[in-house]
């Protein structure tokens, strides 16, 4: 989708530090980070929602990704993922994207 943000970061539109790249998706640090660990598992194929999604191997590349971007980051032990699917569940970039949130207590159930 030419105007959604995430495809311009995979295709390099976007000037993003990234911290992992492979054939399938891409990890960077959130731009509004709500924990001080915030980073993004993104597809590198768009798809808006998990709903949309039927790449069952894509899906367990993505978990996979989040696993080794939060052991990049240090973090490996202690961590939160997040995917949120439909605006009045939080998702405000419609391109599925795995959220990592750590470096701090994360309560439960969410506030």
């Amino acid at each position: 989708m030419s105007d959604c943000i995430f495809c311009k970061i995979v295709n390099k539109q976007i000037d993003t530090k990234l911290i992992s790249e492979t054939d399938d998706y891409v990890a960077f640090n959130d731009i509004s980070p709500q924990a001080p660990v915030h980073a993004l598992v993104i597809p590198k194929k768009h798809f808006s929602t998990l709903n949309d999604i039927d790449d069952v191997e894509l899906m367990g590349k993505l978990l996979n990704g989040a696993k080794e971007t939060a052991e990049k980051l240090g973090v490996k032990d202690n961590y939160r993922t997040i995917i949120n699917t439909g605006a009045e569940a939080g998702q405000a970039v419609f391109h599925i994207h795995i959220h990592i949130l750590a470096g701090r207590p994360l309560l439960w159930p969410p506030g």
